[in-house]
């Protein structure tokens, strides 16, 4: 069974984890975002070298969000969790336009208050957690992430076992990695990657969305659709 599983999960290098940056033409008032507020809040590489120092909170907990879409489940959990200090990354610019839109109204673009506990990285994940100090991070979160269901594009996914090593040194010890996913195909992959690496222990596994996940605009048109999504929480040993 592991030889089956090695030849199934050896899919090469992740070569990126994303496709498009951009979707429809920006508007005036999201170009705005992107050139005037999105500045005030992203995390440059220097500073993620001591991330914790770019908060200006103190030594509180640091989650990250690989992928966040529209922002919903940034905003939640942002709002229930201010002594947290929150990555959000994200490279799709009409993605980081939905999120920045909640922050700002029209005409603050350049000097509303933004939450003190966010920052964005709007770059590649992967050159975060390059970056990222060993045991730098108390939970991670993955919402329904692309499936890439094609098979030349299975090695973007971010679960990923080139990607694992990474992923388990950015990670404190007992240190919880959410993963939700409404695709077959990816479901699959994550129980078969998970089950193949040293890294992380599961911890729990639920069919209906456990209380303190946020709801996303993705989970409501899975369950709209007829699929069935799952809910993993992942311990770092």
């Amino acid at each position: 069974m592991q030889e089956i599983i090695s030849t199934r999960l050896a899919i090469g290098v992740p070569d990126r984890l994303y496709g498009r940056r951009r979707g429809h033409p920006l508007r005036p008032r999201q170009q705005r975002l992107l050139e005037e507020t999105l500045p005030r809040l992203r995390l440059t590489q220097a500073q993620a070298t001591d991330p914790r120092a770019a908060f200006g909170m103190g030594d509180v907990p640091l989650w990250l969000e690989v992928g966040f879409g529209g922002g919903e489940h940034t905003l939640d959990q942002i709002a229930a969790h201010p002594g947290v200090a929150y990555i959000a990354s994200e490279v799709f610019e009409n993605g980081l336009c939905a999120l920045l839109t909640r922050l700002v109204p029209e005409g603050a673009e350049e000097t509303g208050t933004l939450p003190r506990n966010l920052r964005l990285w709007p770059q590649d994940a992967r050159h975060l957690l390059r970056a990222l100090p060993e045991a730098a991070l108390d939970r991670l979160f993955l919402m329904f992430p692309d499936p890439w269901p094609k098979a030349r594009h299975a090695k973007r996914r971010f679960v990923h076992p080139e990607l694992l090593p990474m992923v388990a040194r950015a990670m404190k010890p007992g240190g919880v990695w959410r993963i939700a996913s409404d695709d077959p195909t990816y479901q699959e992959w994550v129980r078969d990657c998970m089950g193949a690496q040293p890294f992380f222990s599961l911890g729990s596994l639920a069919e209906v969305r456990p209380a303190g996940w946020p709801p996303t605009r993705y989970e409501a048109k899975a369950l709209r659709e007829g699929r069935q999504p799952l809910y993993w929480e992942w311990i770092r040993r």
